[in-house]
């Protein structure tokens, strides 16, 4: 992530303890769940574990385009409420949700802190601005489906970078309450000037989320 500051998340750090196989990314046993996480090199009494019990991928995603580019994971359990003063779930938008150009926004994670750079092992985060989706348009072309968000800024600088792919980009409302807007996916580069960040738009695959949670 490109200029940023330490932050506390809400996101859900992954661990692979599988086997290297790209079959093996969709079995659960390959994953841990890390809630409240803020060190990637150690350990807090703050901090909780969670298994995976089963992973649920977009049925129309598409690893070439990123195009439905979101995955849920059910746990073994609900976060305790010892995690309540220290990291606290984003609201699900609901699809009617409307997200207007020039909105900041935060997305957070542990990627590079420069483009080529190495990994962060404090989390980080940085404020990014939603852009309309005929900016993204510009920057993209047809690349840029419905179910993409583009947010940063045209001049560059600020923008999510490798190893934040998955993590979230958070806005607030005026109540104050803070919701999931997007989930970060593709781009060019990191923080290059007329290229923003890409994320999977959360309000476009809200029914889906809705339907895979109310499953069995």
């Amino acid at each position: 992530m490109i200029e940023r500051e330490n932050k506390k998340n809400n996101s859900l750090p992954l661990e692979h303890t599988g086997p290297s196989p790209s079959y093996s990314l969709y079995s659960p046993t390959a994953w841990t769940v890390y809630l409240g996480k803020i060190l990637l090199s150690r350990s807090s009494p703050l901090e909780e574990v969670a298994r995976v019990l089963r992973i649920h991928i977009h049925q129309y995603y598409d690893d070439e385009s990123h195009d439905y580019d979101l995955a849920l994971l059910k746990l073994d359990r609900p976060a305790s409420m010892q995690l309540a003063g220290h990291a606290r779930p984003a609201c699900l938008p609901p699809p009617t949700h409307q997200l207007d150009p020039g909105l900041l926004c935060w997305v957070t994670g542990w990627g590079a802190l420069r483009e080529g750079g190495r990994s962060s092992n404090v989390l980080q985060k940085v404020d990014v601005h939603l852009v309309s989706e005929e900016a993204c348009v510009r920057s993209y072309g047809y690349l840029v489906t419905p179910r993409m968000l583009c947010a940063g800024y045209r001049d560059g600088g600020k923008d999510a970078c490798q190893g934040d792919s998955g993590g979230p980009l958070v806005c607030q409302e005026p109540s104050g309450r803070w919701f999931l807007a997007g989930v970060v996916s593709w781009g060019k580069g990191c923080g290059r000037p007329d290229y923003y960040g890409v994320y999977t738009r959360i309000t476009r695959l809200t029914d889906w989320i809705k339907q895979v949670i109310s499953s069995p």
